[in-house]
């Protein structure tokens, strides 16, 4: 059941791409002892967007970049990067594409300029003058060792190191961590830039409002399972956060036009978000004689990522569903 809502939430963006996906995602399952990291999860991603998987630590992110890349087999179901079966072709997956894992691992001993020499050894021309301009737009120092660089300054080497290539596709986990807020704000504003000429970039993050000013789908993970994904235009345009005030602090919730999401109550007000509401019939809350006001608004991307995660299980999977 949880897969034929996944695979639902996915459909209108695999017609709406009229092309192979950059990334696919079937039946993806993975366990550790007795803990399950991924649960089924199907998706695929377009190519030309920004895509953004938020989830909460544990949620799965980290592992299904994993699988994606090679790096680690699933128990079952299969992924695909760029056409590649990422089980037999990670080497060649993680050429073409850039990579940048939350927890980067450098070698230490080199300084900034000879990491990019060396890495460009594996690539082709123009991979050392790229990573050069990257590292010069960063302001990072050629000569210094990397062990003796910042968090922050590490963090730009490694996106200096995924970008030189120009790749395809950029699959970024936790990528901004450590940066300070105008490069975090410029270098993601450089994503829209890369999806605008084509290519495409995953991006796993939990600075949910910067994601909020680049996404052009949301995938929302949660112990394993993707609940959500959709275009976060319509996401917005079809959410509503409520807050009802009633007269009576001890009176119930009145029924609500839509499909709830998330509700949640303080005193006398409760807070609620639905989903498909027309708000003509959120309005006509007002004549219910149990009810003071009714309010309601766009919510924020962390609003509903809030509430997805707040939510009951089996009804917030519906709230998504592709029509």
């Amino acid at each position: 059941m949880k897969t034929d809502t996944q695979n639902s939430l996915n459909a209108d963006l695999a017609i709406e791409s009229h092309v192979h996906p950059v990334i696919r995602l079937e039946r993806l399952t993975k366990s550790f002892k007795s803990n399950v990291a991924l649960d089924h999860v199907s998706l695929e991603v377009p190519p030309g967007v920004v895509f953004a998987l938020l989830g909460e630590n544990g949620a799965g992110k980290t592992t299904a970049i994993r699988i994606m890349l090679g790096l680690l087999d699933a128990d079952d179901g299969r992924a695909q990067v760029l056409g590649l079966d990422s089980r037999n072709h990670g080497l060649e997956i993680r050429k073409r594409i850039g990579y940048v894992p939350e927890q980067p691992t450098l070698y230490d001993w080199m300084t900034v300029a000879e990491i990019g020499w060396f890495t460009a050894g594996f690539y082709g021309n123009g991979f050392l003058m790229r990573y050069q301009q990257l590292t010069t737009r960063f302001e990072l120092p050629e000569r210094r060792k990397l062990k003796a660089l910042s968090k922050g300054m590490r963090a730009k080497v490694c996106l200096s190191l995924a970008l030189a290539n120009d790749p395809e596709l950029l699959i970024l986990d936790e990528p901004t961590s450590g940066l300070d807020a105008l490069v975090r704000r410029e270098f993601l504003e450089s994503m829209v830039d890369r999806a605008a000429t084509g290519k495409s970039v995953f991006l796993s993050s939990h600075q949910i409002n910067e994601v909020e000013r680049v996404a052009d789908i949301v995938g929302i993970i949660r112990d394993g399972h993707l609940i959500a994904v959709e275009r976060l235009d319509r996401m917005k345009n079809e959410i509503r956060e409520v807050t009802i005030t009633l007269v009576d602090g001890t009176g119930l919730l009145p029924e609500l036009p839509g499909q709830t999401i998330m509700a949640e109550r303080r005193g006398r007000q409760w807070q609620v978000l639905v989903r498909d509401a027309v708000e003509s019939d959120l309005a006509a809350l007002k004549s219910n004689s149990a009810v003071q006001n009714v309010e309601f608004r766009v919510p924020t991307l962390e609003e509903i990522f809030v509430a997805y995660m707040k939510g009951d299980r089996g009804e917030s999977f519906n709230m998504g569903d592709a029509k």
